[in-house]
């Protein structure tokens, strides 16, 4: 036997309730209890629940979100209604999550309860006796669900699912007004056909919704023969509906009236006072969310296109290299904010990309941000340096916020904003960066075989703190194949993260994407980063996915093609390199130099060489610090196939002093450089240079290779 006949032999049913499309199955023994034919039955989810007492269903709602969240059973009992109210029967409702539903089914079963539900008496709970009760309940549900309507189609999707108390309407409407007609702006129950003579209405038209705008009173048809006496001009295209009894009214907000909503029903209502309250309070609720959700709409359109407006659009077909970019508000308030990005053109025939963040995510953070963005364009195409132009643009905002000109309110000088920035002036030809930073967070460079190496630069304070503050630049040469990464902190530190999490959940996405040498990489990867910072919560819900960004982001990828002819070896992947320099009054970029070799030997399968690698860096690095009077520049590469990679390290400084092995004593603080590179690398050498010297160290990622395969390597 079926499942279904041996729970239907114990008067039990079954149901499913899809979350997806809003649809409920019943099977002939759950139809049968719900006081429906008793054949399988698909209804919409505001016709179930219009079978079900409303102060039940709200508190089966609840059950059923604690046990979702729990991985339980739901249990409730439930008082079923016809469609005049009356209580017929008390029936238990049993439910839970399915394992491979997904997260919005439920699946479950309803059984008949012999006895009445407490407090209650079937025979004698009707529309009079327990209506305020259940209107209450569901003017509760539906205010609910109103206030969290933040969009007009959201409203008019949560106005389609009211199922109102023992009246249940089979098509709704809702107008609106424009200039001297009602417009239609949405509707339930009608095929698009049918309302195409609705869409617009003259607002002294012979029909009910014209009426409702124009007089701000309701309009109740209980019989078609009183809509077609009334409104006989408009009378034969309702009538193919088949509709019985309909309510028109007035949708009214702040005095004003907004617009008209049509309630529809299948059955014939006799609108006594209780059910004209009912459906005049939704009215009420549904007309100041519309008007809610109008002015949200408003705000977000105009904040759009105010952020639109500062925003430039990218040159992406610079000769060798491509960009893209990305600006995504944090999703709050006007959903404007301090974030920019910038191209600008510069006279001596390169370019500059800028970054930058004004502190703050509203209106007056969007205004210095337009302030500052004309003031960088303009120090940028007078042709100065990138330390000049962050310079002057530091000493422009500090004159802002010095002058009290940053913003007022209520006539009270607001504090002082700061912004940072990220200034990167281009050479397309050779690749080669020029990079001044002012309290923003550093690039990242994604190489040719997918490894992202975040890459420290020298800078400044942010911008308008202080004015005489120095911008020191940094040089970098982008690859060919290689793919530069700048944004602001909102696609960092998003959810909780810090700088070195957040960089980490950035690689994971970098790395992920291969497809280097499809067209539309970096549009692929640039959708991929923002993303990362989305998700669904992890909680029960109907509704729709929760947005994890807390901040505005702002990104720009700048890619240099690799030439046509570069086609790689089969089985090798091009190679990492990282170069730095390291002046004596920075020891402390020692530090950002190790981890500069950590990543890029993040995937070494020997950890304990990656150790050595860090530990002779340093040991290599301190020495030409402690014993000479230049600067260190350190080159790193990896290089080879996968499984007989080679790690190549160098340091050169301008002493032509060689270093000699020491055999220092115990005590001793210094000597043990080169003893270290003797126990430690596979292999090292001193070269003299023509002013200066070059240390080096090498590891081996499957021992030493021979001459020949060393060769090749190199």
């Amino acid at each position: 036997m079926r499942t279904e006949d041996v729970l239907a032999a114990v008067a039990t049913g079954l149901w499913h309730w899809d979350g997806a499309t809003g649809r409920v199955t019943f099977d002939a023994e759950a139809a049968r209890l719900l006081g429906l034919p008793a054949v399988r039955t698909e209804l919409s989810e505001s016709a179930a629940r219009a079978r079900f007492h409303a102060v039940d269903w709200v508190e089966f709602q609840g059950v059923i979100s604690v046990a979702v969240a729990e991985d339980a059973l739901a249990e409730a009992r439930i008082r079923v209604v016809d469609e005049t109210g009356r209580v017929r029967r008390t029936v238990r409702a049993r439910t839970r999550q399915p394992a491979r539903g997904g997260p919005q089914s439920l699946v479950g079963i309803l059984e008949e309860v012999p006895e009445p539900h407490p407090g209650t008496s079937p025979a004698r709970t009707t529309v009079t006796g327990d209506w305020r009760r259940n209107r209450e309940a569901f003017l509760l549900d539906a205010g609910r669900a109103l206030a969290e309507a933040r969009s007009t189609a959201e409203v008019l999707r949560v106005a389609a699912g009211l199922s109102m108390p023992g009246f249940e309407p089979s098509a709704l409407a809702v107008f609106g007004t424009d200039g001297g007609r009602v417009t239609l702006i949405g509707h339930h129950g009608y095929a698009l056909e049918d309302v195409s003579a609705f869409l617009e209405i003259p607002l002294d038209g012979n029909h009910p919704a014209p009426e409702v705008v124009r007089t701000g009173r309701a309009i109740y048809i209980p019989s078609p023969e009183e809509y077609a006496r009334r409104f006989p001009k408009v009378w034969p295209l309702v009538a193919r509906f088949g509709r019985k009894s309909w309510a028109f009214l007035p949708l009214i907000n702040a005095g004003r009236t907004i617009g008209a909503w049509m309630a529809g029903f299948s059955v014939p209502v006799a609108f006594t006072p209780d059910e004209r309250s009912v459906l005049t309070t939704v009215a009420r609720m549904l007309a100041q969310a519309l008007s809610r959700a109008s002015v949200h709409e408003s705000e977000k359109e105009l904040s759009a296109g105010l952020q639109r407006s500062m925003m430039p659009t990218v040159q992406p077909d610079i000769p060798g290299m491509t960009v893209a970019a990305r600006y995504v508000p944090t999703g709050g308030g006007l959903e404007v904010g301090g974030d920019w990005y910038d191209m600008i053109p510069l006279p001596s025939g390169r370019l500059a990309l800028v970054i930058g963040d004004v502190q703050g995510h509203d209106v007056r953070a969007a205004g210095l941000m337009g302030q500052l963005r004309i003031a960088l364009r303009a120090y940028a195409s007078e042709g100065h340096h990138p330390d000049a132009v962050l310079s002057r643009a530091s000493r422009f905002l500090s004159g802002i916020n010095e002058s009290g000109l940053s913003g007022v309110d209520d006539g009270v000088p607001q504090d002082p904003r700061f912004a940072t920035c990220l200034y990167i002036e281009v050479d397309p030809a050779t690749g080669l960066l020029v990079i001044a930073r002012a309290g923003h967070p550093d690039p990242a460079i994604r190489m040719g075989d997918g490894t992202m190496l975040v890459r420290a630069t020298a800078g400044g304070l942010p911008l308008g703190i202080d004015p005489d503050t120095d911008y020191p630049t940094t040089r970098l040469l982008l690859e060919p194949g290689e793919t530069m990464l700048v944004c602001t902190d909102g696609l960092i530190e998003t959810g909780g993260h810090d700088l070195e999490t957040g960089w980490s959940r950035l690689r994971e996405v970098i790395e992920a994407e291969r497809a280097a040498d499809d067209p539309e990489f970096l549009e692929t990867l640039a959708d991929a980063l923002v993303q990362a910072v989305h998700g669904p919560s992890s909680h029960y819900t109907t509704g729709p996915l929760v947005d994890r960004r807390e901040d505005d982001i702002a990104l720009l990828l700048l890619r240099r093609e690799p030439p046509a002819s570069a086609a790689a070896r089969a089985g090798e992947l091009p190679p990492r390199r990282t170069v730095m320099s390291i002046a004596q009054a920075e020891p402390e970029r020692i530090a950002e130099a190790r981890q500069q070799v950590r990543d890029l030997m993040h995937d070494w399968p020997d950890a304990d060489q990656t150790d050595s690698a860090v530990l002779m860096v340093s040991e290599m690095l301190t020495n030409v610090l402690v014993h000479t009077d230049g600067d260190a520049l350190l080159r790193a590469s990896v290089a080879g196939e996968r499984g007989r990679r080679r790690v190549r390290v160098e340091v050169a400084d301008t002493s032509d002093e060689l270093p000699h092995r020491r055999h220092p004593g115990e005590m001793a603080s210094s000597g043990r450089g080169l003893v270290l590179m003797e126990l430690l690398a596979g292999a090292w050498g001193v070269d003299p240079q023509g002013e200066g010297k070059n240390i080096w160290f090498e590891l081996y990622e499957a021992g030493r290779p021979s001459p020949d395969e060393l060769a090749a390597i190199t």
